[in-house]
């Protein structure tokens, strides 16, 4: 008896500030990828309406989070930080399992990108087919920190709080150095996507034995 279709590739993709994990996830949804953006998952789940709010004093006009606000507060202040793990983490998981549910019922057999930029800090790399994590220098790092506009000491904050680089690239499947030009960058995702297509084909071939 044939087993049943494993259905798509879930490749989890993460990195740290300013490593130019959006530019890969842009150019892997381009390829094709199904990709779902745990930070608009986060604003969702924090919209007008939504029960996952706490941080009602620094609303905008319209109601909407001022998002720069809750960041300055929550990297600044770990306990902060960690409420609002606390509170984001399981609305957010929800809406992901929904995504994914819906998928399955449509039958998409490709590959879904989870882009989330805490995920081995959170834990939930282990839920993930593949990990590929993005990476650059600390000098490239600061550099494009600097060109956001960002205050220094807020950069470094954000910088501190999330694990080095160098161990998150341990723990994945498949590392894209974003150090170099966008030419370079895109090359490398080329090369991981065609391999994160050759172990969807191949765990296809595993089930169909």
């Amino acid at each position: 008896m044939t087993a049943p279709a494993p259905g798509f590739l879930l490749v989890g993709l993460t990195g740290g500030i300013a490593t130019g994990k959006s530019t890969v996830s842009e150019i892997l949804q381009r390829l094709g990828c199904v990709v779902i953006d745990a930070d608009q998952l986060a604003r969702d789940v924090v919209a007008p309406g939504e029960p996952a709010r706490e941080f009602g004093d620094v609303l905008q006009p319209d109601g909407g989070l001022d998002r720069k606000k809750v960041a300055e507060i929550v990297f600044a202040d770990p306990s902060r930080r960690k409420r609002l793990e606390e509170i984001l983490h399981p609305a957010i998981r929800e809406r992901f399992a929904a995504r994914l549910a819906a998928l399955a019922r449509e039958g998409f057999d490709g590959i879904v990108v989870f882009d989330a930029p805490v995920m081995i800090e959170s834990g939930g790399y282990k839920n993930m087919d593949r990990l590929v994590v993005v990476v650059t220098d600390e000098p490239t790092q600061r550099a494009r920190l600097a060109a956001r506009d960002r205050d220094a000491a807020d950069g470094e904050r954000r910088m501190a709080s999330q694990m080095p680089l160098s161990e998150k690239a341990k723990l994945a499947d498949y590392v894209i150095d974003n150090t170099g030009d966008r030419a370079a960058t895109e090359a490398r995702t080329r090369e991981v996507h065609a391999a994160l297509l050759a172990d969807l084909a191949a765990r296809r071939s595993t089930h169909s034995a």
